[in-house]
């Protein structure tokens, strides 16, 4: 099982709906199989994020946050995790908006190293 805790992240990619962008950071902790973050920049003031990594390595969490125009915005994702070949961690994202607009999108986010 891959250990993110301590573990700070990017996104490279997501699709329009979305409101990530390269300027917000993740910061993971985790503590057995549970998974939680924290996340600003960009459009996102302050969100959090909380989850299990599933038996296959894969990660399933929910997520809130509030964005600049002071929404609160939550939803789904399930996370596949690759290894780079420089030892960073990617996880190829596909998630759903769980409030009226009801839409899917996928993103990737990629391992900063300090």
């Amino acid at each position: 099982m891959i250990n993110y805790h301590g573990r700070r992240f990017v996104s490279v990619e997501n699709t329009d709906n979305g409101e990530v962008s390269s300027q917000t950071i993740f910061e993971y902790q985790q503590n057995g199989n549970i998974i939680s973050a924290t996340y600003s920049g960009g459009e996102i003031i302050k969100g959090m994020l909380v989850g299990v990594i599933k038996e296959d390595g894969c990660l399933q969490f929910r997520y809130n946050h509030v964005n600049h125009q002071n929404e609160i915005r939550g939803g789904e994702c399930n996370s596949t995790p690759k290894i780079l070949p420089d030892g960073r961690i990617r996880l190829y994202e596909k998630w759903r908006w769980l409030d009226s607009e009801a839409t899917e999108g996928h993103s990737i986010i990629e391992e900063v190293i300090a």
